[in-house]
């Protein structure tokens, strides 16, 4: 009973300090180009997998965070080398995608330094360097690359953005390259059935991805989230995870 009960603590408690913070990042016009070809590409895929995921629930998802933080490690250990502030800039971008190894041109690297730069000041976090990394890695040019040669030089790497990529093909139910709320909701509730009444928990949960309130939410919108749910930002991933099994007061 304490195993099937954890998940549901799980999605109960995962951090919520990112609804406030991406509350007020709506997506502008610049946004727009960057989603329609990701949702485009997601859609590709979706199609690619006859509907099939490697995933049947959402707790087959949060087992996978541990994997998730280790297969990330890599990103962290390369940002660390060329960041002085908490950030880098664009010079020190192309720095780090030299240094893992991806097949990727200037222009392709510059469009997304300006998509995932959220706050505008120049400068990528780490969260926005690891949306920046899977997005590029998504959609680099396969012309970037000759003929067999993989868009990034890590196959762990390569791995761990394939997982994250079938995490959000599982919760797209339309196949059209979108969450929608109603799909997402109903995965979360029918992980925890025995839990269904706490209803705010699970709409808290959509609304971390849905920075404009659309119902609908892009890929970018959900690697965000995704990455702070896994925690990828912190070094205490066992105490990360206890914070999160264990009740908290109302």
């Amino acid at each position: 009973m304490e195993g099937s009960a954890q998940p549901c603590l799980v999605l109960k408690l995962l951090s919520n300090k990112i609804g406030s913070l991406l509350c007020f990042w709506n997506s502008p016009k610049k946004y727009r180009r960057l989603d329609t070809k990701l949702e485009t590409k997601m859609v590709e895929l979706k199609r690619s997998s006859s509907g099939e995921s490697k995933f049947r629930s959402i707790n087959g998802i949060i087992l996978k965070f541990p994997h998730f933080k280790e297969g990330l490690k890599e990103i962290k250990d390369v940002f660390e080398q060329f960041d002085s502030n908490g950030t880098i800039d664009r010079d020190e971008l192309k720095k780090c995608v030299k240094k893992l190894h991806f097949h990727a041109k200037d222009e392709e690297v510059n469009d997304l330094f300006d998509s995932c730069d959220v706050d505008e000041k120049e400068g990528i976090q780490f969260n926005e360097f690891i949306v920046l990394l899977c997005l590029l890695y998504l959609l680099i040019d396969s012309s970037s690359s000759s003929g067999n040669t993989p868009k990034i030089g890590s196959p762990e790497l390569e791995a761990t953005f394939n997982t994250i990529v079938e995490a959000f093909l599982f919760l797209d139910k339309n196949g059209d390259g979108k969450l929608h709320k109603k799909d997402v909701l109903k995965a979360l509730n029918d992980e925890c059935p025995c839990e269904k009444s706490p209803s705010h928990v699970t709409r808290t949960r959509f609304r971390e991805m849905d920075w404009n309130r659309s119902g609908k939410v892009s890929f970018r919108q959900f690697l965000f989230a995704f990455l702070d749910w896994v925690g990828i930002d912190t070094d205490d991933e066992k105490g990360r995870l206890r914070a999160t099994t264990t009740p908290q007061p109302n």
